[in-house]
């Protein structure tokens, strides 16, 4: 009898290292599709793409870490939050904001110089388009 909750523990434990690893793949899965989508329509060459990549990726990276730290705040906050703490988060909002505007131009100025202005403007339009495509296959599911 002593075994039961210990097995059910791991089944548990089981199920739920499960779950994550399908979160992850699926996000693995759609940054690969946004990868081949957006090298496809920008017609990025071999030059182009070895330097365009590693950038793209560390700024994604800033970006969500960003956002991340947002939620995470917006998550932790109280039911019942007291007058300083919703001040603070929307400050910490106003910041956040600020800063991916700042990461924005950062990056910007350095795609710009590996793609061109033109590419660049195009990246913004197909990452639009791309998260179209996935919210509505999405939809479809």
């Amino acid at each position: 009898m002593r075994k039961l909750p210990k097995i059910i523990f791991t089944i548990c434990f089981l199920i739920g290292l499960f779950n994550s690893y399908q979160g992850y793949a699926q996000r693995e899965k759609i940054e690969v599709l946004r990868h081949s989508y957006i090298s496809k329509k920008l017609e990025l060459s071999t030059t182009e793409s070895e330097k365009f990549w590693p950038v793209y990726n560390e700024y994604q990276d800033k970006l969500k870490a960003l956002k991340r730290n947002l939620r995470q705040a917006y998550k932790n906050l109280p039911a019942n939050f007291t007058d300083k703490e919703a001040e603070d988060l929307i400050n910490l909002e106003n910041k956040t904001k600020l800063a991916e505007a700042e990461l924005f131009k950062t990056y910007s100025d350095k795609i710009k110089a590996i793609i061109g202005i033109n590419k660049l403007l195009k990246l913004q339009v197909y990452e639009e388009e791309f998260k179209k495509e996935v919210i509505n296959a999405l939809k479809e599911k």
